[in-house]
């Protein structure tokens, strides 16, 4: 498993992230195989947030109540999770005494005494950066975060946060896969006349944004289609991209969805690919794409075969 500091932090992390957003309803022999699976491949690092699991906290206490963690082995693993969504609703909310409150439901459900990596989930409309600023100082002050980022954040909404927020934001969240691709895309594209996938919003470059500011971008659904509209590994709908993938898969003696990992962990960003999946042979699958480094010819094979627009 290839693993780096990330910047801003002293976290050793691996590439690969372990997502536990859809383990609410498994139980403790099926979150302990999980985890066990995923740790055996090295891949030491949870992803979490309070919305997961249909109930607040759901999942969070689910992994803390099939885990038990001794203290030593949670020192092990590094914990991330998320706040700012308000499922009644639903709506978004950044506010001082949301976030603070969100965090000490975290660290009840979690049974920690800490929170690794908090990231911001999903962009507040009516956020107040002073008031983000002072619950991450009075979070990190207490112990209680170590380190702080975002999640589908743009260049302009993370400028806005680091004006007034003193910590550096070490990690934004984005949707990449193959398939779905928009962030990597559009600066192929550039300047082309007429198309769509060369359409600049707000800012625009958030890859490159994010390398110019050490922030670890963490690539979520990498194996869906669309915004959860099924994966496309198999898919009839992708079948120039799956026949490339699984001739590669051939030639690397790897499975498929370890070329669609690979896809995400070549870019020379560094990025962090989110697991979604909760079938621990998938997670071992995946978790070979962490050190498999594709050509540049076949990564842009594959772009291209997923129908992107190659000048």
């Amino acid at each position: 498993m290839k693993t780096f500091t990330m910047p801003g932090t002293d976290i050793l992390a691996p590439n690969v992230v372990l997502g536990l957003m859809r383990i609410a309803d498994k139980t403790d022999e099926d979150v302990r195989e999980l985890v066990r699976t995923a740790r055996d491949a090295g891949i030491d690092f949870v992803d979490h947030a309070d919305i997961y699991g249909g109930e607040l906290h759901a999942c969070e206490r689910r992994f803390a109540d099939a885990m038990a963690l001794s203290p030593s082995q949670r020192d092990e693993i590094t914990i991330q999770t998320k706040a700012g969504i308000v499922t009644d609703g639903p709506y978004y909310d950044f506010s001082y005494e949301h976030i603070v409150t969100s965090v000490e439901g975290s660290l009840a459900a979690l049974r920690t005494d800490r929170i690794d990596i908090l990231l911001l989930h999903r962009p507040d409309a009516l956020v107040e950066p002073e008031e983000v600023a002072r619950a991450f100082d009075e979070l990190e002050s207490s112990g209680k975060v170590r380190a702080f980022g975002v999640s589908n954040h743009t260049p302009r909404q993370i400028d806005l946060l680091r004006r007034y927020v003193r910590q550096p934001i070490v990690a934004n969240q984005l949707q990449l896969s193959i398939t779905h691709a928009p962030i990597i895309a559009q600066g192929v594209a550039a300047n082309m006349h007429a198309e769509q996938q060369s359409a600049t919003l707000d800012g625009g470059g958030i890859v490159d944004y994010c390398r110019l500011n050490d922030i670890t971008i963490q690539a979520w659904s990498p194996f869906q289609a669309g915004f959860f509209t099924g994966v496309f590994l198999g898919s009839p709908d992708y079948p120039e991209l799956n026949a490339v993938i699984d001739r590669l898969a051939d030639q690397y003696d790897v499975p498929a969805i370890a070329i669609a990992t690979a896809w995400i962990t070549r870019h020379p960003a560094q990025m962090q690919v989110v697991l979604g999946t909760t079938s621990p042979e998938r997670v071992v699958g995946a978790a070979q794409g962490s050190e498999l480094r594709l050509t540049r010819a076949e990564w842009y094979e594959l772009f291209r075969a997923a129908g992107h627009l190659v000048p």
